[in-house]
């Protein structure tokens, strides 16, 4: 019972929580003396989700980025669930307008509802392959998000009925998703307009999310 208890509030929590991204950037139009990246943006990731990230862009051989995020899905209740991420993302090789790309991100996700508080420590990666020009871009990417361990406080009205239920954290990694799709955008001078569009997997290529399909619009505003 206990292990059935588990996994259906682990599969409640993917669902609620769901995949993290990174910023979605056009690197053929982002100047070298642009350092910070502010972004906004909202969208469907098993439930309708507002964002707000930040990244600085180093002076490095490799163009890369540092970024950090916040974001809250749409609900009754602020700050009940949440997500936060801080990693970066880099333009690994570039061939004429192509370009390839990485990002890796260490995640930190909280969920609550009236059975069960979930906290959970995790990370992604994600491969970028696309075709950048100053003015627009178009990628495909590939990515994985796992949940290395998840922190399980169990409401008093569920120990009601499961009193042997127990509270703590549970190892080894507890779930995961997988997300492939396209991401393109119209950039300007000191901004970009962007789209992302795929879909979500679990790891497990059993269970299904009710709604399969992810979606983000984005604006990103690049300063000096």
């Amino acid at each position: 019972m206990m292990k059935t208890v588990l996994l259906i509030s682990t599969f409640i929590f993917s669902l609620f929580v769901g995949k993290t991204y990174s910023q979605t950037l056009n690197w053929e139009s982002l100047n070298k003396n642009q350092k910070h990246i502010l972004n906004i943006n909202a969208g469907w990731e098993h439930s309708f989700v507002y964002e707000l990230a930040y990244g600085y862009h180093l002076k490095t051989k490799l163009p890369i980025v540092v970024e950090a995020s916040f974001s809250l899905p749409s609900g009754e209740t602020v700050l009940d669930d949440f997500k936060t991420k801080i990693g970066g993302q880099l333009n690994l090789y570039q061939l004429n307008h192509f370009r390839f790309n990485a990002a890796l991100h260490g995640i930190y996700r909280r969920y609550e509802n009236p059975l069960v508080t979930l906290q959970n420590f995790g990370a992604d990666a994600t491969a970028i392959v696309g075709y950048y020009k100053p003015r627009w871009f178009v990628a495909g990417e590939f990515g994985f998000d796992k949940a290395i361990a998840t922190h399980f406080k169990n409401s008093a009205i569920y120990k009601d009925v499961y009193p042997n239920v127990k509270d703590g954290w549970y190892e080894p990694a507890t779930g995961g998703n997988f997300n492939y799709g396209i991401q393109a955008g119209y950039s300007f001078r000191r901004s970009d307009l962007t789209l992302r569009l795929g879909k979500v997997i679990t790891q497990d290529f059993k269970t299904k999310p009710m709604v399969p399909l992810y979606f983000q619009l984005g604006y990103n505003l690049k300063l000096e």
